[in-house]
């Protein structure tokens, strides 16, 4: 068995050793039609076996990862639970929530301790019983409720037993400064990649590595574009929802792909797939810093996996550093909307 890179959790949770890069469940069933449950059990199988038995593989699922916002991850996850029951105890689940119940359109977040409550309830019912939520982190800051009070509301339920730890998500650098005055926060996720490398990026990085926050780097491959494997817009069906994101689109995507050669070269003179070199880049920012890829199958979670196993030498890095740096992409991490009304930093 190849040995796979590990690191620590942070905060309440310094004592939980991980796999080096995580595994991102949302597109199993964020999606027209959802993967089947022997090919996605296949999958997060994979990851499990593949460490040994003392490191946790870390899987990131959400209340809200599927059609119409429902709980429908949560509840592959209880089947793949209630079929391997074994495997419970060698992950460690982060859920994140705080959604407003669905009405249509966008349902919104609020971490009002009544919604924060009912989502973790609700979360837990989805999973019935096979696995307890180990970090659960609000999908957004809320803007109308200080992140402190927020954090009290969750300390609560830790204190319950509902959850185990508290994570934020897509927070600025100060909020989360502020959260950890509550409680010590145990991982933050935020997306970076060689097409998301933004100054508040920096800057969470900066002071979760002074306060010892693990940091989940969601989205490493650029929700695909950096592998290579999307060619043209041709690549993906009419009703995939990255359509609708600003770098994919037409105006934007022949110049964005500029960014997808020059990576692949850099990873065929080093013998490894675009993939592993983003991931390689991203897990060298810091020791704490875990690459969060998202796969459905079981030989993209393996590629995945062992992309945290590879080193950059100084000339390796310092070419991806100067790259990432100077090249502009269009289009911005979403929809072109304005970031104080989608909550991407809070």
């Amino acid at each position: 068995m190849t040995t796979v890179e590990t690191t620590r959790l942070g905060g309440t949770a310094s004592d939980v050793v991980v796999a080096k890069v995580a595994h991102g469940l949302m597109m199993m069933t964020w999606r027209p039609k959802p993967i089947p449950d022997e090919v996605a059990f296949e999958s997060i199988k994979a990851g499990i076996d593949a460490l040994p038995p003392n490191v946790k593989m870390f899987l990131n699922s959400g209340e809200f990862y599927d059609n119409n916002w429902s709980t429908g991850n949560l509840e592959l996850l209880s089947r793949f639970f209630e079929k391997y029951p074994e495997y419970a105890d060698r992950t460690f689940l982060s859920v994140k929530g705080g959604i407003l119940p669905y009405k249509g359109g966008h349902p919104g977040f609020s971490a009002s301790p009544e919604n924060l409550r009912r989502s973790v309830e609700n979360s837990n019912k989805a999973l019935r019983g096979t696995k307890k939520i180990d970090l659960f982190e609000s999908a957004r800051v809320d803007p109308k409720i200080p992140v402190e009070d927020a954090m009290r509301s969750l300390k609560a339920l830790v204190e319950e037993g509902l959850i185990d730890h508290i994570g934020l998500s897509e927070c600025s650098a100060e909020t989360l400064r502020r959260a950890c005055t509550v409680v010590p926060v145990a991982a933050v996720e935020i997306e970076i990649s060689p097409f998301s490398w933004e100054e508040e990026t920096k800057k969470v990085l900066a002071v979760s590595k002074e306060l010892g926050v693990a940091v989940l780097a969601y989205s490493p491959l650029g929700r695909g574009f950096l592998t290579g494997s999307i060619k043209t817009l041709d690549d993906l069906e009419a009703d995939d929802p990255r359509r609708r994101f600003t770098r994919f689109k037409p105006e934007n995507f022949q110049h964005n792909f500029v960014v997808v050669d020059r990576l692949k070269a850099i990873a065929e003179k080093k013998n490894i797939s675009p993939s592993q070199l983003c991931i390689a880049w991203v897990g060298s920012l810091g020791d704490k810093v875990i690459p969060l890829p998202g796969s459905s199958h079981k030989t993209r979670t393996l590629e995945n996996l062992y992309g945290g196993n590879v080193e950059l030498t100084s000339g390796e890095k310092a070419e991806l550093d100067k790259l990432i740096e100077e090249f502009e992409v269009k289009g911005d991490r979403y929809f072109g909307a304005d970031p104080k009304t989608t909550f991407l930093w809070g």
